[in-house]
């Protein structure tokens, strides 16, 4: 039996005799669900049961998850989701959590009763001194409220009112690898369902020519850390809900393109014949791995037309180009990707995530960040203002942030031009935008030296339930059965920020 199957097995003496001579998926197709299933079906109609005519259908055998989950739970303010993680840990301190009083501290030590015998990385504990900072650039305020945002982020601060900055941002991993998965995915450990696939999971698809569920990397962005797949991947979820990678070049996806020499009248009689041998699997074990097999193939295939058309930007009118700025013409770059990431999202693709690596100033911070801001802050103000324009920020929510802060002292050798900070879990800064969430605010405060929460704390949990609360999903009832146990993108933790909701 497979592992998911105990979930609904009735544990009776007549139902074990009856699973003897009958496997459990086609029992439930052959009697009462597919009787149920055409009995709902009739009295609501399957739009209804299932969202728009262009929605996905659940795979073959998993009906009754589908029907069981009855999402959306609350009616949802976001649609679509647009990720922009910042690999490897922005520092604060140069973006949005100003601090003048450092200046007076420069080169102090952090005192023990700010620190608070915390946990700091194998990088600085050996030091002798952990001398204090402020940011090497100015602040300047912006915006109906007057909201400090750093020099170095000008684009990002023409649009301050569009943003909902959340400075108390708190996580529990304090190196890369563990950070990222926590934020990808609610645990430190590999193996689990990353945010999108929750998402493609629970709510399904508005498109059936594309992925729920999209993946673009910077392809020019320093690689100061990797980024793993897994990080993207689907976990123990059926494996059609896992993130699709496209990539800038000719090959956007890999091994979409027919082989030379093979068209696409060859290419649809294989998969006629591919899905007749898999439908014969499917009926002798039930396994629904095959059935996903099978609606992967087929996406595939329909992706040979929807991915060309989706990637070709020449269109775009130069206005577009010049509003996100000169990278956006370089196809893989952050730039172009945001423009990508904008018609995926016209396009109905439900989450879309874009990763930009190369934040992780343990030296020579002030050369260093000021490289990726330029990266990245132009393209992500126009983001905003595109997506504002064409009436999409209203249904798009917009997420900013990496997956910790930096530290208030100097990582290394401290002088007046160059400095370093290490990695800092206890508070730091991410912001989002659009649909659902109140615009031009702040929420949150830190301490003077950014070291500690001082004021409404928002950990990854809240913040995971909070978007999954926006897209109209109670992140306490998606659930998903595996090895005895139910499992959610929350774990057993986390609440909604309703103070940031509209």
């Amino acid at each position: 039996m497979h592992h998911h199957d105990e979930e609904y097995r009735l544990h009776t003496p007549e139902f074990d005799q009856l699973h003897k001579k009958l496997d459990r998926r086609s029992f439930l197709t052959k009697t009462s669900l597919g009787l149920g299933a055409m009995a709902m079906g009739s009295l609501f109609g399957i739009d209804k049961l299932y969202g728009s005519g262009s929605r996905q259908s659940p795979a073959p055998g998993n009906m009754e998850e589908e029907i069981l989950k009855a999402l959306p739970h609350i009616a949802p303010k976001a649609k679509k989701v647009v990720y922009l993680f910042m690999a490897g840990g922005p520092s604060q301190f140069e973006t949005f959590d100003y601090k003048p009083g450092l200046v007076k501290m420069a080169g102090q030590n952090l005192p023990d009763s700010v620190r608070k015998g915390q946990r700091l990385t194998g990088m600085s504990a050996n030091q002798s001194t952990l001398p204090m900072v402020p940011s090497f650039y100015q602040f300047n305020q912006h915006g109906k409220n007057q909201t400090w945002v750093s020099e170095l982020l000008p684009y990002t601060a023409k649009v301050v009112d569009d943003l909902c900055i959340v400075k108390s941002i708190y996580s529990e991993a304090i190196n890369h690898d563990p950070a990222q998965t926590f934020f990808q995915t609610g645990n430190q450990l590999p193996g689990r369902p990353s945010i999108g696939s929750w998402v493609s999971y629970g709510l399904g698809s508005d498109n059936n020519n594309l992925p729920t569920f999209i993946v673009l990397i910077s392809k020019n962005a320093a690689k100061d850390q990797p980024l793993y797949a897994r990080l993207w991947g689907n976990g123990f979820l059926e494996s059609r809900h896992q993130g699709v990678q496209f990539r800038s070049g000719k090959d956007p996806v890999l091994f979409l393109n027919n082989p030379e020499g093979y068209d696409g009248a060859d290419r649809k009689e294989m998969l006629q014949y591919l899905s007749q041998l898999n439908q014969l699997q499917n009926d002798s074990y039930g396994d629904p791995e095959i059935s996903n097999r099978i609606a992967q193939y087929e996406m595939a295939f329909r992706m040979q037309t929807s991915v060309p058309e989706v990637m070709d930007t020449s269109d775009e009118p130069d206005e577009v180009f010049e509003l996100y700025g000169p990278d956006s013409r370089d196809s893989g770059s952050y730039a172009a990707n945001c423009i990508l990431a904008r018609k995926l999202l016209e396009k109905d693709v439900k989450f879309v995530q874009l990763y930009h690596q190369g934040w992780d100033q343990h030296g020579d911070l002030p050369k260093g960040i000021a490289r990726q801001c330029k990266d990245v802050d132009q393209a992500t103000g126009a983001l905003i203002m595109d997506l504002k324009r064409r009436g999409m920020l209203d249904d798009t929510l917009v997420i900013w942030g990496g997956e910790f802060g930096r530290t208030v002292y100097s990582q290394g050798k401290l002088t007046a031009n160059d400095y370093g900070r290490d990695h800092h879990p206890r508070c730091f800064t991410m912001w989002m935008a659009g649909a659902g969430v109140k615009a031009s605010i702040s929420y949150g405060e830190t301490d003077d030296f950014s070291y500690n929460i001082i004021k409404n704390p928002v950990h990854v949990h809240d913040f995971h339930a909070t978007l999954m609360h926006l897209m109209g999903v109670d992140h306490e009832r998606l659930t998903y059965k595996f090895q005895g146990r139910r499992f959610r993108l929350t774990d057993v933790h986390g609440n909604v920020v309703k103070d940031i909701l509209t």
